[in-house]
Order: structure tokens, then sequence, then C-alpha cells
């Protein structure tokens, strides 16, 4: 990364896409501690911190501000789940807003008014032979009974704020998450970090495929 002055002079981190295949692919994370050895030999992402809002004012900005644009966001780490593998990574199949709820005005939950979007949003693209799962942000950290609410297979709170970001941008965007908690109840963070290792090694595997079917052509951007 290189970096810019603010007019307070305060150096801001700008960021540049990874190239994969001979094309600029853009990496987006929440928090350091998904970011492991494994990935850290293979990409330099954008880290936005926890959340949508954080998600989505990051990405826009970093966007913004680029020369040269991107031609595929992944946004990529930890995720819960109450049903699939523990420490599996899937990739994104669908992506659904849990937070958004304007059923007291008529319209589905899912949905954002006067969006013309459906409550559960298709992600095309896919990387072959790597499991595909449905996925559910929102804001909110998951456990326990809360999972019962939940029509999607994992939880995360940042990848539909991303998507619309690279809606905005006229960018595809491809989600790969794996499973760090959802199996037990959590009680306190160690319950999220304890297999944020394997996982890394693990998405690690999952970007070198990612390399493979863009250069093999079986994703077309």
């Amino acid at each position: 990364m290189q970096t810019r002055a603010n007019p307070d002079n305060i150096q801001v981190p700008m960021t540049r896409p990874d190239t994969l295949a001979g094309l600029p692919v853009l990496f987006v994370m929440a928090a350091p501690a998904e970011y492991g050895p494994a990935l850290k030999a293979r990409i330099t992402p954008l880290m936005t911190g926890i959340g949508p809002i954080e998600a989505a004012t990051q990405l826009t900005f970093a966007l913004a501000q680029m020369a040269e644009k991107p031609r595929l966001v992944v946004s990529l780490g930890s995720a819960g789940s109450a049903r699939l593998a523990q420490t599996q990574v899937y990739q994104v199949g669908a992506v659904a807003y849990r937070d958004m709820d304007a059923s007291a005005l008529g319209v589905e939950k899912g949905r954002t008014p006067l969006l013309d979007l459906p409550a559960v949003i298709d992600l095309p693209h896919r990387i072959p032979d790597l499991p595909v799962a449905s996925l559910s942000t929102g804001g909110s950290i998951v456990s326990g009974a809360a999972y019962d609410s939940i029509a999607q297979d994992m939880v995360d709170m940042e990848t539909f704020a991303l998507l619309r970001v690279t809606q905005h941008f006229d960018l595809p965007l491809i989600g790969l998450r794996g499973i760090s908690d959802g199996a037990e109840d959590l009680r306190g963070m160690s319950d999220w970090t304890q297999y944020l290792d394997v996982i890394d090694g693990k998405l690690a595997q999952a970007v070198d495929a990612l390399e493979e079917a863009l250069a093999s052509g079986a994703i077309r951007l």
C-alpha cells in the first residue's frame, strides 16, 4: 500500500488490488484476527473493521480513490453457523440482509422499501469444487437460539453491505467464509478466535482455487 496526505496531515492508506491470474482483485476483510500467515503470504486485503457500516464506508472510500479499479471484489473471513461444518470454508451462493424489516409497511422482511432488489440476492460466480452456502448479513452477533430465526446457512456482518457497494460500482463480488463458531453458544471472544488459524489456511487454499478458476476461464468476469 502507498499513502496519501489528507488536509489534517494524517497518512491515509491507499488501497491497491492484488493480482490474480493477471487480473486486479480486491480482497476485503473485517478484522486482523482473521488475517493469518497463510493469507498474508498471498494477499494484502482492505481491512474495513467489523459490521455493515464500517464495511460499506471503507470499501466505498477505497474504490472511489483507486486509480485502477479491480475487476473483482472478494469478501472473505469468518462466519457463524449452527448447521454447517466448523472450520470448513464455503463460497456464498446468495446473501440476505437480516436487519432490514419493513414488514409493518407490508414489505417482505429483508427487502429495502423503494429499492428494486429481492430479499435474497444471488452471487453468480462459482469456484469449482468449493461448497456453496447461503449467507445472512447483519449488525448483530448471532448465537444459540438466535439461529432459529435465520433461514440462511451462515451469518456474517459485512458481505451484504459490500455487495451493495460493488453494485453501485458495477463490480462482481465473491464471498468466501470459514465457519468459526455456532456449534455452541458464544461465551466470549475466544469462542470466535479459537479456529481462525485453521480457517486462515483453508481460506488461503480457496484463494488459490479462485486464481486457478480465473486462469482457466471457469470464472469469467
